[in-house]
């Protein structure tokens, strides 16, 4: 019997378009999304940490969730749920469709040549993308719950569903369009 995340997802039917992030987007199947941290040693280690505990992880920034995991997990867990009654979809398959669309494929650097520091247009690696996907999606969930007074696992699965779909309202795709629109004016 193949596990399913929190008894209910399963992983067998989630699949990844993108083939860049394929191999960085883990998926193995697991029952409850915790390593605790024995991925930290290995390098590239945390490519190995199944996606759903790195969105959590991105999740316990400094503030009310600060260092509080099971506190993360459980919003993660929640809503899931949402995601779930709204659309009916598997909602670790949301989460990838977020993760593809709110990826930068370019970003800028800084190169200093001749004492003049100048912006430089660059491919975004793949480990890069994933965790610049996750980073721009967790924070998205703050600034949608910032003034509002709904809880923050709304906010989350709002923020899901909008960068699953591509929307420009999103938080991280709009991140994503800003990043790739400034790599393309330094190229």
């Amino acid at each position: 019997m193949i596990p399913k995340l929190f008894g209910k997802w399963d992983f067998s039917e989630v699949s990844v378009r993108d083939p860049g992030l394929k191999r960085y987007i883990c998926l193995r199947p697991k029952i409850f999304p915790y390593s605790a941290g024995r991925h930290e040693a290995k390098p590239f280690g945390k490519s190995y940490v199944l996606i759903v505990e790195r969105l959590a992880n991105m999740l316990m920034r400094p503030g009310r969730q600060g260092g509080k995991k099971t506190r993360a997990i459980n919003i993660v867990r929640q809503s899931f749920e949402i995601i779930h009654a709204k659309t009916g979809q598997n909602p670790i398959q949301v989460l990838v469709q977020a993760i593809e669309h709110s990826a930068p494929r370019e970003e800028t650097t800084r190169v200093a040549y001749g004492g003049i520091v100048y912006r430089v247009s660059v491919d975004v690696s793949p480990s890069r993308r994933v965790d610049l996907a996750l980073r721009f999606l967790a924070e998205g969930a703050r600034t949608r719950n910032k003034n509002s007074s709904k809880p923050i696992e709304e906010s989350l699965a709002e923020e899901l569903l909008a960068a699953a779909s591509g929307d420009s309202r999103s938080y991280a795709v709009g991140k994503r369009d800003e990043i790739e629109r400034i790599a393309l004016a330094s190229r």
